[in-house]
């Protein structure tokens, strides 16, 4: 049985990673776009944006992370709400596959295309100056957190996914995201904010999850932001999928 469902689950992986190589406006989204934030970020507003001695591209590159699987994780809404709106989930559910393998396809498709795009983004930056400090357990505490936010966003797509009326809704979603994002320290320090803004960016969950991944990068770890970065992230991944499969058990009923 448990083979079986395994065997199911990567034939709807490799379904799902077929159309999202196949796709432009997937590429472009989840890729290009960080880049090009990235590109302007570093050399367009850097040399404005007061980061004390730290080097602006140290200080960019982990928010550019969360950003790119923040845009990669809006597909896995797209692409699972078409299958929900044009029948192909029906027909999925006519045949013997495992019904799990439907969503955990959706997932694993998501884990594994924003980790190759976020891989992308470092080793451009690595290309503009990036120069971390971390050393092998902080790069695997990064790389834990990294995937923990992957699920989380993930999970969170799927919800939108299953329950959008269109494509084009499903992917809404994503502008709470970026707005969190963009009201965080991700691209300038918290410091240089108004106080009501400052104070809303530094409690809300994206500035401890992108300042954790810093201060690992940077080698100068914060362990409380780290322990607080990953209950982020761990807790809403949790809620994120049990609320994914309720809602996709009374849609299959």
């Amino acid at each position: 049985m448990m083979r079986n469902n395994w065997n199911d689950m990567q034939v709807m992986v490799g379904r799902n990673m077929k159309h999202a190589f196949r796709s432009a406006d997937t590429i472009i989204t989840t890729i290009a776009m960080p880049l090009m934030i990235m590109l302007m970020f570093v050399y367009v507003f850097g040399g404005s944006i007061d980061t004390g001695s730290e080097n602006y591209i140290n200080y960019v590159v982990p928010g550019i992370m969360f950003l790119c699987i923040a845009m990669g994780s809006t597909y896995t809404a797209v692409r699972l709400n078409h299958d929900v709106t044009t029948g192909i989930i029906d027909r999925f559910h006519s045949m013997p596959i495992a019904k799990s393998s439907i969503l955990t396809g959706h997932v694993v498709t998501s884990v594994v295309f924003n980790l190759i795009s976020t891989l992308v983004v470092v080793l451009v930056a690595f290309l503009l100056g990036f120069r971390p400090e971390a050393g092998f357990v902080g790069w695997l505490v990064v790389i834990l957190i990294l995937l923990l936010f992957t699920l989380a966003m993930t999970w969170i797509a799927v919800i939108s996914g299953l329950i959008a009326k269109s494509a084009e809704g499903s992917g809404s979603f994503s502008y709470l995201i970026l707005l969190l994002l963009f009201v965080s320290s991700a691209f300038t320090p918290t410091d240089s904010m108004t106080k009501v803004v400052r104070a809303f960016a530094e409690n809300q969950p994206m500035t401890p999850i992108i300042e954790s991944v810093r201060s690992l990068l940077v080698g100068n770890v914060n362990t409380g932001e780290v322990w607080t970065a990953i209950a982020w992230c761990g807790g809403i991944f949790i809620v994120a999928m049990i609320a994914s499969m309720q809602i996709y058990k009374r849609r299959t009923e």
